[in-house]
């Protein structure tokens, strides 16, 4: 499981409205809700039309070119 060490901001009543975390800790989350919706992603479309490796590369260089251009 992942540990998260966190710190919690109080406002003047001394009620909780905020959560402070290390960038470490934050890019970790990150990664595991990404990876979480990658996978949901994944799920969804798996009977979804396939690509040939050559279809899936000429799109891949597309989107490369979007970014890049």
């Amino acid at each position: 499981m992942l540990e998260i060490h966190k710190k919690i901001v109080l406002d003047e009543h001394q009620k909780p409205f905020a959560v402070q975390i290390s960038i470490d800790e934050f890019e970790r989350l990150e990664e595991v809700i990404e990876n979480f919706g990658l996978s949901k992603l994944i799920d969804e479309v798996k009977d979804d039309e396939r690509l040939s490796v050559a279809d899936a590369q000429d799109y891949y260089r597309t989107l490369k070119a979007d970014v890049e251009g």
